[in-house]
């Protein structure tokens, strides 16, 4: 019997649009010959089932089902494509995770820690993980520009603690730059950091749980045409993504196996996608992604593929490895 899987997409964030388009490429690709799937607009206004003519149902959140001809039907797994919030830091995991319903992504505590920027650098640097020095600041601290750059130098990159697709980061080059775009990043969010620029080959390393073992897919390089791998780069073309990576064999040993130990000790299952900077052979570390871009443009998916993973085979393991847990 075909096991009923609903594909939740959207979000409440900036991402909500390039989260539609995820969603939308896992339906596309779902294996129908094993799962019923159904598209789950998550959005702050509405919680809605769409159907293949765009009519909407409502959700019932008290356990997460619809009704569709007097017909209840409830999910037997949730394939998490939401980029941001609720999705990718955990909230509507945890709400899933009361009503008893299984899905793709990591345990909720997880999604909540390595979407928090600062909260993951604090835990993987316990592991003698290398990173960029950093600043961190909650809105209405007093910020002393002068230390800032003290201590980071330039130039330096100002980023939201919790948001993803680049929304809000600058890379500022002079200290009179500095103020705003602190503000710029605290409009996408009430956190910030603040982080020393890291001057070397930028890559990109996907980690994920295939057929019960943890496999570092082909690595990318990012090569932007703008001044870092901002929004632009990432989704309008400004960049090269290039998989395999121009790497020596002994980099691309280091990165995997760095790669792989973070999503060990971050304790991780399901998708991840990690962006790491070589500084004198040495890969640095970034930040995680837990929900990364699915369309067949995006970064995982390439390396997928160039791993001889199909787009349905990705997401086929993801939902049995989902069924599958206890």
């Amino acid at each position: 019997m075909k096991k009923n899987i609903a594909i939740i997409m959207g979000g409440y964030s900036s991402e909500v649009a390039i989260s539609l388009k995820s969603g939308n490429v896992v339906y596309k690709h779902l294996d129908t010959s094993k799962y019923n799937g159904y598209r789950i607009h998550i959005l702050k206004e509405k919680w809605v089932y769409i159907n293949d003519n765009n009519h909407e149902t409502s959700i019932n959140k008290t356990d997460f089902s619809i009704t569709i001809n007097n017909e209840k039907i409830v999910f037997d797994a949730v394939f998490n494509a939401i980029h941001g919030t609720p999705g990718e830091n955990g909230i509507i995991l945890a709400y899933f995770d009361l009503l008893g319903i299984k899905h793709t992504s990591a345990p909720f505590y997880q999604m909540a820690l390595t979407f928090n920027k600062r909260d993951t650098l604090s835990v993987v640097k316990q592991y003698g993980i290398p990173t960029a020095k950093s600043v961190y600041l909650n809105k209405g601290d007093e910020i002393n520009h002068k230390a800032i750059v003290e201590k980071l130098g330039l130039p330096c990159f100002v980023k939201p603690n919790n948001a993803g697709s680049s929304f809000g980061i600058s890379k500022v080059h002079h200290i009179e730059d500095l103020q705003s775009a602190i503000e710029f990043a605290f409009k996408e969010d009430s956190e910030i950091l603040i982080e020393s620029f890291l001057n070397g080959t930028e890559v990109s390393v996907g980690v994920i749980e295939y057929q019960n073992e943890i496999t570092v897919l082909p690595i990318t390089e990012i090569v932007s045409e703008n001044d870092f791998f901002d929004y632009e780069a990432k989704y309008l073309g400004k960049s090269q993504e290039i998989t395999p990576a121009r790497l020596s064999e002994s980099q691309e040993e280091k990165v995997k196996k760095i790669a792989k130990k973070v999503y060990k000790v971050l304790n991780m299952s399901g998708f991840s996608r990690s962006e790491y900077i070589f500084v004198n052979d040495e890969p640095h570390f970034l930040e995680m992604n837990t929900v990364p871009g699915l369309t067949e443009a995006s970064i995982l998916p390439q390396q997928a593929k160039q791993h001889g993973i199909s787009l349905q085979e990705l997401f086929t393991n993801a939902i049995e490895t989902a069924l599958n847990k206890n």
